[in-house]
């Protein structure tokens, strides 16, 4: 028995694909998104622990030492991002000025030269990653990075690193 004095039709929508939610942007378009927005002191602030962290053995061995007052551009191109490091009292840090030698590349060839999933000398050989200016000291931090046994995938910085791999499968 009804309440109502009247039936009222009761319908509920039934989820298709065109309705479904949509899938989040892909991550070098959310970085290209959010790295301009970002100031600069948040930016130190996050990269510069994860990259002395990564680097604490080679900085605290002075392998580093070569950079120290120079400046090293690492150019994401497809994403828009520049890091621009040096070293000051054995800490890599993020500074505005533009490196005296650049390594240039796509979000994917830095991931696989971070994750070790590529050879680095081939990824150079192919001229997937580029060396720009001053050739010695970009080939001096290449070489540092080939040293690192694991690649950069260790720690924390290691697990945002897998992390993004698994996400750039659909990018």
């Amino acid at each position: 028995m009804s309440l109502l004095p009247f039936s009222v039709p009761v319908s509920f929508p039934v989820p298709t694909q065109s309705s479904s939610l949509p899938l989040p942007p892909a991550p070098s378009r959310l970085i290209a998104l959010l790295d301009p927005r970002v100031p600069f002191a948040i930016k130190r602030r996050l990269v510069e622990p994860l990259l002395n962290r990564t680097f604490a053995a080679p900085l605290e061995e002075g392998e580093f030492d070569a950079l120290e007052g120079r400046r090293i551009t690492l150019a994401i191109d497809d994403v828009g991002v520049a890091l621009n490091l040096t070293l000051e009292s054995q800490r890599l840090v993020l500074c505005r000025e533009v490196g005296e030698a650049t390594i240039r590349g796509g979000w994917r060839e830095f991931l696989c030269l971070a994750t070790r999933r590529e050879d680095p000398d081939s990824l150079f050989f192919q001229r997937r990653l580029l060396i720009e200016g001053d050739t010695e000291l970009g080939l001096m931090l290449k070489n540092l990075l080939d040293g690192c046994e694991e690649g950069l995938a260790q720690g924390r910085l290691g697990e945002v690193l897998m992390g993004l791999e698994r996400l750039t499968r659909r990018d």
